[in-house]
């Protein structure tokens, strides 16, 4: 059956003490089971960055899965994240890791592991609203702030 991932991470400060979260979502004859969700924080990071982790963070546990698919569509309220996996990173790669600017692409780090792991699944990328009432969004959300409040 279809698995859905939400992932979002955050920042008290940009930069400052961040978190990020993600909830794995299988779609059955039921209805939805949470199969995983996790959380993490780092005391000095990023809004986008702890976006990254999330997601990267959320495919290496759907890898790590055995007998789950290989597919899943990722819900992130992160354009950064969205855009960046589904247009931009094919510019960077092509301009040796560099934007539209001439400069290095922040965070080419994480994204270097974002594009590996997408590479090995077959990945919808799909954005949706934050704080816009997405039942797993939320949860999300919610377990990204604690885990900033858990530093």
């Amino acid at each position: 059956m279809a698995l859905n991932i939400y992932t979002d991470g955050g920042c008290s400060g940009n930069p400052g003490p961040g978190g990020w979260a993600f909830v794995i979502v299988q779609k059955t004859y039921q209805g939805e089971v949470v199969l995983t969700e996790k959380r993490g924080a780092e005391v000095n990071t990023t809004n986008n960055r702890m976006e990254l982790v999330a997601v990267i963070s959320a495919l290496k546990a759907l890898k790590s899965r055995k007998g789950l698919s290989r597919q899943a569509v990722v819900y992130t309220d992160s354009q950064y994240v969205q855009k960046g996996i589904t247009e931009w990173i094919h510019k960077w790669k092509e301009n040796s890791w560099r934007n539209s600017d001439k400069k290095p692409v922040k965070n080419q780090d994480l994204w270097l592991l974002l594009d590996n792991l997408a590479e090995e699944l077959t990945i919808t990328w799909k954005w949706v609203k934050g704080h816009a009432g997405n039942v797993y969004n939320e949860r999300c959300d919610y377990l990204t702030q604690k885990a900033i409040a858990e530093l």
